[in-house]
């Protein structure tokens, strides 16, 4: 069942918070300006795909967004991939 555009709405909205407040700055600085820029346009399968990546240990998330260590398979996403980009950029 599809969410309402008031749900949608509100999630998006809780997105672009956790976006900026995942507690490691440089995180901060990766995802709040990508849910600044996409958020308003992820669909609603892409909200609950950024829904579970804003929940990875941010300790796990950098090594991956760094390169440390490679990206597993199951997260190597085309939205993981325009997160990538957009903190490279």
């Amino acid at each position: 069942m599809a969410l309402s555009t008031e749900e949608l709405t509100l999630r998006r909205r809780k997105l672009r918070y956790r976006s900026w407040h995942r507690g490691m700055r440089e995180l901060d600085l990766i995802f709040g300006p990508f849910a600044d820029r996409f958020g308003e346009t992820l669909t609603e399968a892409e909200i609950g795909q950024y829904e579970a990546l804003l929940e990875i240990p941010d300790t796990e998330m950098l090594d991956w967004m760094t390169g440390r260590v490679p990206l597993p398979d199951a997260l190597d996403t085309p939205l993981m991939a325009r997160i990538m980009a957009t903190g490279r950029a």
